[in-house]
This record gives C-alpha cells, structure tokens and sequence, in this order.
C-alpha cells in the first residue's frame, strides 16, 4: 500500500515539476462558498502572474469551477503526444474540472470511492500544466476518503486554506479539516497557512448597511482555537453571487490583500 502510494507521489511530482507553489483550500462542510473562495483567489494570483496560475478542481460530486470562472461551455484540448492541456479561463488562469467531461452540466458524478481515485489520479498527472507560480486545489468537502487521500496524494504542499463562515456550527467542522490537515502534514511546520471567514457580513444593496446575519466573530475565534489567523473576511455581497452564476465575477478584487499575505507567507516556507 505504501508502495503504490510513494508511486503515486512520484509521478504527481513529475507532472507537477514546473509548479512552483500549491495549497489547498479547505473546509470541513459544504455550503460556505469554499468554491467561491478558490476561484476568486485563483483570480487575485491571476492578476499578479498572469498565465502563471491554475486550479485544479477536486471536487468531482460539485464540479462548480468552471461555471464560476465562465468556462463551462469549453473543452479540454489534448496536444500531439497524448497530453490534455488545462483550459484557459479568465486573466489566462489554467482549469481542469470534471464539468468539462460531463454530457451536460446536471449529468451527476455517480462513482464509488475507488474509481474517483482512479480519475484522481488521472487529473493530478496527465494535464501538461506547464510553468506555474501557484497552483490551487479546490477540494471536496468534509474529512472523509475523497479529502483523506488527495491529502496522501498531493506532493510538497505547500499550505492549507481553511474557508468557514462566522457561524458556531460552521466553526465547529471547519476546525476539524484544520486539526486534519495538522495531523496530516505535519505540526510542526504548520501547513495551515490561515482561515478566511466568507459571508462575514451582509452588505445591503440598497442602503449600504453591513448585517451580521450568521453571527459575528467566529473567524477570530476559531483563529485563537487552533494559533493561527483570519486572512481576511469577504462580505455575503449579492453582486458575488450574480457575477458568478454568469461566470464574470469581480469579488476577486476583494481576495487581493489575502494574496499579498499568503505570498509573504509563502516565501517564508
């Protein structure tokens, strides 16, 4: 088992070899907006490296990605020697996505454990990536088998992204991806690179007014918890919501100072 996993690890490596930096983000529920975030950073990295950013979506049961980055229609190209090449989305971020091998876009993932491994694996060393500065995996839900061994999976990660929203129960499984990730890659050099608590507020389109409608403060708490820090907090904006159901989102504009702390962070790793 270990074997076969090293051999997993190995030719991930290689096929990720001019991938410079790669995180994950991370939640421990569904419904928090984790696509949401992954996109729009991609977006704000995007914008400092153009051509140099990619996300991977992981996410096979809720292939969401590509609809949010408005790419939904395209497919994936494969070059001369057998290599699928990434589809270029907005500000020439590089996608790979299972909405791009679905028939339609409600065709449903109905796979057990061992074939969405399989898959898995196919989309971590088949797609000819090229040189990158940051590379984002936007993975499934929960603590489970899918998160479990794409965590196994992925060589050299170089930090985790834990998404929640202000709310106690989101909190609550939220802090066990973090712990997850702790146990998983190791303590001691912390991959958790910080928590970004979306929905943190509901701005009024008519009035401007702010409104905790899930509470307020759970980001800092959560940060205190487990010794790390909130990145930074994005508004429950329906503007968010409407650009993306059309693929045209802007909100990245509000992830571009949390790009400017992870990259600090990341050069110190």
């Amino acid at each position: 088992m270990q074997s076969n996993l090293k051999t997993q690890q190995d030719e991930i490596a290689a096929a990720m070899k001019n991938v410079k930096r790669k995180i994950v983000v991370l939640s421990g529920k569904g419904g928090v907006g984790k696509s949401t975030v992954a996109s729009n950073l991609a977006l704000a990295f995007g914008k400092k490296f153009p051509g140099k950013v990619g996300i991977a979506d992981l996410d096979f049961s809720g292939p969401n990605i590509a609809k949010m980055l408005g790419v939904e229609d395209k497919k994936v190209e494969v070059q001369d020697n057998g290599k699928p090449l990434p589809v270029v989305g907005p500000l020439d971020v590089k996608i790979i996505s299972m909405a791009f091998f679905l028939e339609t876009s409600s065709t449903p993932v109905v796979w057990r454990g061992p074939l969405k491994m399989k898959a898995l694996n196919q989309f971590l060393t088949d797609f000819e990536w090229g040189p990158l500065e940051i590379l984002i995996f936007d993975m499934p839900p929960g603590t489970g088998d899918e998160a479990i061994s794409i965590m196994q999976m992925l060589p050299d990660l170089d930090g985790v992204v834990i998404v929640t929203t202000p709310q106690e129960v989101s909190i609550l499984d939220t802090g066990k991806s973090l712990v997850m990730s702790r146990k998983m890659l190791g303590e001691e050099s912390d991959p958790v690179l910080g928590i970004i608590e979306n929905m943190s507020v509901f701005k009024c389109p008519s009035c401007n007014a702010e409104h905790t409608l899930f509470g307020e403060g759970g980001g800092e708490k959560m940060a205190n918890e487990f010794n790390t820090e909130v990145l930074g907090k994005i508004p429950f904006d329906l503007n968010i919501r409407v650009d993306e159901d059309k693929g045209l989102s802007e909100a990245f504009e509000y992830f571009s100072p949390i790009v400017t702390k992870l990259l600090k962070k990341l050069k110190k790793k």
